[in-house]
């Protein structure tokens, strides 16, 4: 796709301002580590906000999402009207972990349960970001520095990595978020540009719903649905979504550098409210792409391609700059939180356990030159995703669903459930670990399994979920109650039964009535959105 000279002069724009803001973050104090991994704890609600969805969206997540809507429909929009479990971290989890003053989700295990539970998250999550989250957000980009700027895949790889390397490197989370949040402004807008031209290319809301084959109309898939049964993904999509928005750190990290408890709440009413754009932003125009194939206005030969030749067809030239900023704001966003997420992770829960008496510059040292070396592996990847991205991509979700699980359950009874102890933590987050590795590593290897092995590698990606949530919290409960229970001082302030009188008080008065309204309202139209496109409404 060529660019024209306003597109090109959006591009340039966008960079400049990126660069100035980067500018501006980086001369700011960042000597100690709170400055530097946590933005000395003091930013405000539309900056956390913001940041979240930046966080979440990636370029892969974008071009995917309008493939998934030209391929399946609209199926997979459970998993993008997760507002709901947003404001789950906001309303149960943001407290617990703002009062902890924790730099990280593997830290709160440790003073929950055991040094040994902290160790352990801090390798899986670790683990997760350099081989998938790395790896796939610069693979992803170079494609996309290829297919929309022309830039040769590995030329872009190299600049997408070089430029988001050095403002996480020198600026650290201060300016990764302040990026963020105007990146978030020029993905969202860039996205509903193509969403509003494409509605008007093929007749509007109405013709476009007419257009669609029911089914992809329809979120609930009949129970005989091989891919996506309704009871699978209306159970397994809130388990891997409380791991993801409640628990993975390049999340949970932006509440942390919020200045008090209300302002993280708000920050994640906020995203809650920005994140219910992307089912209509990135997942309708896949369905927008069908309606013109249809109409015979549009040629697909990839659904997976949706995107892109949607971009080619419709989008004016003077746009297609606002779209190229847009899609450069999802990669550079996702990619340093993650670098970010990284370092923190490797500094505070490994670095600082070895060396505990390390000063604050060491520690801000030491995550910078992390930062460097998730740089260098995501790169040195990159070789490997050539070869297995097709398989990587196919089983992308299915991976989330078999790390999840284990990990969802230890969070979530850790803070309800007070009996719970560190070997019953322990040994679910072990054994469930072993088990997803086993059923990932099977699927792969499935056309060459047969029998047991093959009836278990090929169990549908939604109910192992399930499976193994249940089966990580009866391990969990099982083990704890045969073992001796935590005392009242670990456990003080870290579960709903423990926390005491002052600190209930000072939550309570971080909310008022708006909050709770504004809430309520994200449900609504998230139930609201869920009958509409079910058998009851269009689908019908």
């Amino acid at each position: 796709m060529h660019l024209g000279t306003i597109d090109i002069l959006f591009v340039v724009l966008y960079m400049l301002i990126i660069a100035g803001i980067s500018v501006w973050s980086i001369r700011k104090s960042k000597a100690s580590p709170s400055d530097y991994f946590l933005a000395n704890r003091n930013l405000g609600w539309w900056v956390i906000g913001a940041s979240i969805l930046a966080s979440n969206v990636g370029s892969e997540h974008i071009v995917g999402l309008a493939g998934t809507g030209a391929t399946s429909g609209l199926v997979m929009g459970h998993y993008e009207l997760h507002s709901w479990i947003v404001l789950l971290l906001g309303w149960v989890f943001v407290p617990f972990y703002m009062r902890s003053m924790v730099y990280t989700m593997p830290e709160f295990l440790e003073r929950r349960f055991n040094a040994k539970a902290r160790r352990l998250l801090s390798i899986i999550q670790l683990l997760s970001y350099v081989i998938a989250k790395a790896s796939v957000t610069i693979f992803a980009g170079a494609l996309v520095f290829n297919s929309f700027l022309g830039v040769d895949f590995w030329t872009g790889a190299i600049i997408l990595v070089v430029i988001t390397g050095i403002y996480t490197i020198l600026g650290g989370l201060h300016t990764v978020m302040y990026t963020e949040a105007i990146q978030a402004i020029v993905l969202l807008l860039g996205s509903a540009v193509l969403l509003f031209i494409g509605l008007d290319k093929v007749g509007g809301w109405h013709a476009m719903i007419n257009s669609v084959p029911k089914e992809n109309l329809n979120m609930f898939r009949p129970l005989s649905d091989p891919n996506f049964p309704w009871l699978g993904i209306l159970f397994a999509s809130p388990i891997v979504g409380v791991w993801y928005w409640c628990t993975d750190q390049h999340i949970v990290q932006r509440c942390l550098a919020g200045k008090n408890e209300r302002e993280a709440r708000r920050g994640t009413i906020f995203a809650a409210y920005l994140k219910l754009l992307p089912f209509f932003i990135f997942l309708i125009p896949g369905l927008i792409a069908v309606a013109m194939v249809k109409q015979g206005t549009l040629t697909l030969t990839d659904n997976n391609a949706a995107f892109p030749t949607l971009v080619k067809a419709i989008m004016p030239l003077g746009l297609r700059g606002l779209l190229a900023g847009g899609l450069l704001a999802a990669l550079m966003s996702s990619l340093a939180s993650v670098y970010n997420a990284c370092s923190t992770l490797f500094t505070m829960d490994i670095y600082q356990k070895m060396k505990p008496a390390a000063s604050g510059k060491e520690l801000v040292k030491v995550g910078r030159m992390a930062t460097g070396v998730v740089v260098l592996l995501g790169m040195a990847w990159i070789p490997l995703m050539g070869r297995i991205s097709g398989t990587l991509y196919q089983y992308l979700q299915s991976v989330q669903s078999y790390l999840a699980p284990p990990i969802a359950a230890v969070f979530l009874l850790g803070v309800f459930f007070k009996r719970l102890n560190a070997k019953g933590a322990f040994t679910a987050m072990v054994a469930g670990f072993i088990i997803g590795i086993i059923k990932l590593t099977l699927e792969l290897l499935q056309t060459d399994l047969t029998g047991v092995l093959h009836d278990f590698a090929t169990i549908n990606f939604l109910y192992f979920c399930i499976y193994l949530f249940l089966f990580s919290i009866a391990v969990m409960v099982i083990v704890s109650l045969l073992t001796p229970k935590p005392s009242e001082e670990q456990i003080r302030g870290l579960t709903f039964a423990t926390t005491v009188a002052e600190d209930r008080a000072a939550s309570r008065a971080s909310w008022n009535k708006w909050d709770v309204i504004l809430s309520l309202i994200v449900v609504v139209i998230i139930v609201g959105i869920f009958m509409y496109f079910s058998p009851l409404g269009v689908a019908k």
